[in-house]
């Protein structure tokens, strides 16, 4: 047997009809840039958020970076965020000139351990970066109630959560403003590159609105200092036609992530969802002993699998000079010795996931 890691090609030949019909639309307008699509899906993803306003874009790391930008994120700026994520998340940080300082992870839920946050809060720090890792939210609650008492405002680094609930409110509609990304190995994945943000603040969408136009408030009139930003109307009209079907998906998520863990919890550190909370299970997480052996071992059955994320940032070779050093987040650098993902996608069955179990189960 062999089994698809995200199973990219089931995404598209499921709604093969409707997205062939949306494209070959988007062709024949020849409204490639800003066209109807992208404001139908904007309408759509705030409906579904809950947000007042959504704001689609390039990516999800021009996602944050359009945030900071917005709340006017500057050189000499500190940003409170986790080292264990993918590296846009303090990437986008340092290439403005601010700088990221990080707080180790809770060791259940991999997202930022929230009683850290405070001891690292400076006169410089300008805003609160948590990270929803894996699908699940970050404790947004303990969160913003430590921004409010020193007036910061909180961006969720949803890239990997839209479509999760914390206590009755969905990812990116948490906090000041929510970002994500349409990847297409992501819960809701576009045929390229594309992201969003989102925020209940009228003037905040204004901003980010504008700086995704290079800062134009209206045609050659800037404003503001911005980027080329947008979102390609064809991306839309794609992701229109998979939005409609995405809570299937969710739900298809959480039926494979419950198999696994009735097969794996016995054997294996398996993830742990809060009560109050849900997943969109972009990752499915265990954490095992020997990982190097147990991957090629699982290649060679024809099971591929993943790390996220092998290396914490504050070691990566590019935030040298932070001074951090091995030890500084041991939870961190422990997480990324151990964490392996394993295939997961709303089409995986569940004979592929009694496949993947047993042969990882006779590993150990």
């Amino acid at each position: 047997m062999k089994i698809d890691f995200a199973n990219l090609k089931f995404s598209y030949l499921e709604h093969k009809e409707k997205i062939d019909e949306a494209i070959a639309s988007t062709i024949s307008s020849t409204s490639f840039i800003m066209g109807q699509s992208v404001y139908e899906f904007e309408d759509a993803l705030a409906k579904f958020s809950g947000a007042k306003y959504a704001i689609s874009c390039s990516s999800g790391t021009d996602a944050l970076l359009l945030a900071m930008m917005a709340l006017g994120i500057k050189p000499g700026d500190e940003v409170i965020t986790t080292p264990f994520t993918f590296i846009a998340t303090a990437e986008t940080i340092a290439f403005l000139g601010a700088k990221p300082v990080f707080v180790d992870i809770n060791e259940q839920t991999y997202n930022i351990d929230v009683s850290r946050i405070e001891e690292k809060i400076t006169k410089n720090t300008k805003a609160i970066l948590p990270v929803s890792l894996y699908g699940q939210i970050s404790d947004m609650e303990a969160i913003n109630k430590i921004a409010l008492k020193y007036s910061l405002p909180v961006i969720e680094d949803g890239a990997q959560s839209f479509g999760a609930t914390y206590k009755g409110k969905r990812s990116c509609n948490v906090s000041a403003i929510g970002t994500t990304s349409f990847f297409p190995a992501k819960p809701l994945g576009c045929f390229g590159d594309g992201g969003a943000l989102f925020t209940s603040d009228e003037y905040l969408a204004d901003k980010m609105k504008s700086m995704r136009i290079h800062g134009q408030t209206k045609r050659y009139h800037h404003k503001y200092i911005g980027m080329g930003g947008r979102l390609d109307t064809l991306q839309s009209a794609i992701l229109n036609v998979k939005l409609k079907h995405f809570k299937k998906d969710i739900s298809r998520r959480q039926k494979a992530a419950n198999h696994y863990t009735e097969l794996l919890k016995d054997k294996f550190i398996t993830p742990i969802i809060s009560e109050d909370s849900s997943s969109v299970w972009a990752q499915y997480s265990i954490r095992v002993s020997s990982r190097d052996i147990i991957q090629l071992a699982l290649k060679e059955k024809g099971i591929p699998t993943a790390i996220h994320y092998p290396l914490p940032l504050h070691l990566q070779e590019c935030f040298k000079y932070l001074g951090y050093k091995k030890g500084d987040f041991p939870i961190s650098e422990l997480i990324s010795k151990e964490i392996l993902s394993l295939p997961m996608n709303p089409y995986i069955q569940a004979n592929e996931i009694e496949f993947v179990c047993n042969e990882l189960i006779a590993l150990t």
